[in-house]
């Protein structure tokens, strides 16, 4: 007899942003293993650092919302079967420094110095 690997389906809640954080938690449990663990670590850290923050599906991809636009992102490295996933910002974000600034980053892993890093990209990002 084969083992049963659903997994347990979430509880839908109501209202528009628990709606939008139950289909990005939904999408990050359907993540093969190493870009679920990341994109869980990842909504935990926007959700502690910014829980003013909208979670939504952008691209079909878990995105985290200011007043309606995408500020952050979690791209999971099987999307496109590249060998690192990404987080990235859109155009909201302010981190301007000069004419040129990065807006994306690689991830093969997310330990407690990369934490730190996106805390603190997020709070400036957040203005």
């Amino acid at each position: 007899m084969a083992e049963d690997t659903e997994k347990p389906k979430r509880p839908r809640a109501s209202g528009k942003k628990a709606d939008g954080r139950t289909e990005v938690l939904d999408t990050i449990a359907a993540m093969p293993d190493g870009d679920r663990e990341m994109a869980m670590r990842f909504h935990a850290i926007v959700e502690r650092v910014t829980p003013s923050l909208a979670p939504r599906l952008w691209y079909g991809m878990p995105a985290w919302a200011k007043d309606g636009k995408v500020l952050c992102f979690f791209q999971a490295a099987s999307k496109f079967g590249a060998r690192y996933a990404t987080f990235g910002f859109e155009e909201i974000a302010a981190l301007d420094d000069g004419s040129m600034w990065p807006t994306a980053y690689a991830l093969t892993e997310l330990g407690d110095a990369e934490e730190a890093t996106i805390e603190a990209l997020i709070r400036k990002a957040m203005g």
